[in-house]
């Protein structure tokens, strides 16, 4: 899981032979996610049933933080935090119950998944409850799934040891809310002559005399946006971390820089911890989280397969019309402002 941070460019050459582009640079947008490392703090075990997947059990790890503990509650300020507390007695009376609801896993599951929580402090978010969520474990037998998931209890898990660079992955998330729009702007239908009765920006016929009724193929007015959505097939573009002082250079532009363009991504701020920079424009608002997940096909296309070396990747600022890349680079060119005398 990570947060929409926004939007830069970046500039490459293209490898597709036998295209008119091939060896040339282009030009493409890419959104930066910032995916601070997760924290496993649990495990749930599935049987399967004539009715589908059922959960057997859940363990969970000895302690868990302030930020996934205020998940549990509606107010956490006015409630006595009380969460887990008996829970965590079973560890301290020797974990005999906790062994044997692992072993249970290990007999009856055919289905182990992890349970784990964003650190969503490190994302420097006004938001103070975690994200959480289940993680399905693939490869190897049940007792090394529950066995790996019992000894990452407590500890993190980083973008970087899921995906890598040049993977094509998904993306879901819950798209940007745009309220209650008329049936002009939420399905693009055609607006009505100007001397039509009562309203243009309307349908003119919702349908035939029988059946008698609207059928739900017919265009609307209604909710615009804030829908769950999953992309597929976003191609990752860069791995890294946001803090390291080369996040934004690249073998060709030695130029030291952080991948933060100047003031800061707009709405949301700096990067700091971990970031994916995918192609493309992505669901979501600024801030909002967004599940990465492995992609479910086998890839062949030659786009898919493309190796990506970056050239350029732009810094501006992306609160006007941004001219400099680095404050040393404005410093140079503008010399000594009034406000820093």
């Amino acid at each position: 899981m990570g947060y929409k941070a926004g939007m830069t460019h970046i500039v490459r050459d293209l490898e597709r032979p036998g295209s008119k582009m091939h060896k040339k640079e282009i030009v493409e947008a890419v959104t930066v996610i910032e995916a601070p490392a997760m924290v496993v703090v649990g495990v749930v075990g599935y049987v399967e049933t004539p009715r589908g997947l059922r959960s057997l059990t859940t363990v969970w790890a000895e302690h868990l933080s302030e930020e996934a503990k205020r998940r549990f509650y509606k107010n956490w300020y006015r409630s006595k935090k009380k969460a887990f507390t008996k829970y965590a007695q079973k560890y301290a009376e020797g974990a005999k119950d906790v062994t044997r609801e692992l072993e249970r896993i290990k007999k009856y599951c055919s289905v182990v998944r992890v349970i784990a929580h964003t650190q969503i402090s490190k994302a420097k978010l006004h938001q103070r409850k975690a994200h959480i969520m289940e993680i399905q474990l693939n490869g190897g037998s049940v007792e090394q799934k529950v066995d790996w998931a019992r000894e990452h209890f407590e500890k993190e898990v980083t973008v970087g040891s899921i995906f890598e660079q040049d993977e094509m992955i998904d993306i879901i998330a819950t798209t940007k809310g745009h309220g209650f729009e008329g049936v002009t702007h939420r399905w693009g239908t055609k607006k009505l002559p100007r001397k039509t009765h009562r309203g243009l920006r309307k349908v003119a016929c919702i349908g035939a005399w029988h059946p008698s009724r609207v059928m739900y193929s017919v265009a609307r007015a209604g909710q615009r946006g804030y829908h769950r959505r999953t992309e597929i097939n976003k191609k990752i573009y860069r791995i890294a971390t946001g803090a390291d002082a080369k996040s934004g250079t690249t073998e060709y532009d030695l130029t030291e820089k952080q991948i933060t363009p100047m003031g800061g991504f707009p709405h949301y701020g700096e990067v700091n911890e971990d970031f994916v920079m995918i192609k493309g424009c992505c669901a979501g608002a600024k801030k909002r989280v967004i599940t990465l997940r492995k992609s479910l096909t086998v890839h062949t296309k030659r786009s898919a397969l493309e190796k990506v070396t970056l050239k350029f990747i732009d810094t501006s600022s992306k609160f006007g019309h941004g001219r400099f890349q680095t404050p040393a680079e404005k410093h140079q060119f503008m010399g000594t402002l009034k406000k820093d005398l």
